[in-house]
């Protein structure tokens, strides 16, 4: 699939798995592709973000990735439907960061050189599945960035969440990207 993928959608990918990297996190997740395509300029998908008003969001965007990252990648309706049954999932946060350190339910393991293939976790996976489920659903011979964005937004869970927060839908995506006689990536 990795061959039927655009230069700028190879290099989202690259630069996800440096986002690990530089978390030390043990898998490559879909959240490391958002932050990935943040960073990126000159692309369809820098383009609907940009459209989308994301450009000068970012920061919020990441902040908000990085306050999920910390509740165990749970995401803000999940805190909330939790909160609904007593359970207070910022206390719960707070207390095992204050025995076991900041950052202590995002999964990451202490700092130590990581040897080998660093996997991707199922929900980039499944982004990456989406992207091509995408790309091959318009008729597309290429998956480029743009289809790893819709992918992002079509899959429930943080990334989308926190997206869809600053306005950045599947559905606006698509308007920006594909249609309605609005502005069109080129």
């Amino acid at each position: 699939m990795f061959e039927r993928f655009t230069k700028d959608a190879r290099d989202v990918v690259k630069d996800a798995v440096a986002q690990a990297e530089r978390t030390d996190a043990a898998r490559v997740g879909a959240e490391h592709l958002l932050l990935a395509l943040l960073g990126r300029e000159g692309s369809r998908a820098s383009f609907a973000l940009t459209a989308l008003g994301l450009d000068d969001r970012r920061a919020p965007v990441r902040e908000a990735l990085e306050r999920a990252r910390r509740r165990g990648g749970l995401t803000q309706a999940e805190t909330d439907a939790l909160a609904g049954l007593g359970i207070d999932v910022p206390e719960i946060v707070a207390r095992v960061e204050e025995t076991h350190g900041p950052g202590a339910l995002s999964g990451e393991r202490p700092r130590t050189r990581w040897r080998g293939h660093r996997p991707f976790d199922r929900a980039a996976k499944d982004v990456l599945t989406g992207a091509l489920r995408t790309a091959t659903a318009r008729g597309d011979r290429h998956i480029g960035d743009e289809h790893l964005l819709l992918a992002l937004t079509a899959r429930p869970g943080v990334p989308a969440e926190v997206l869809a927060d600053h306005g950045v839908t599947h559905a606006s995506v698509t308007r920006v990207l594909h249609g309605d006689g609005e502005a069109k990536a080129g």
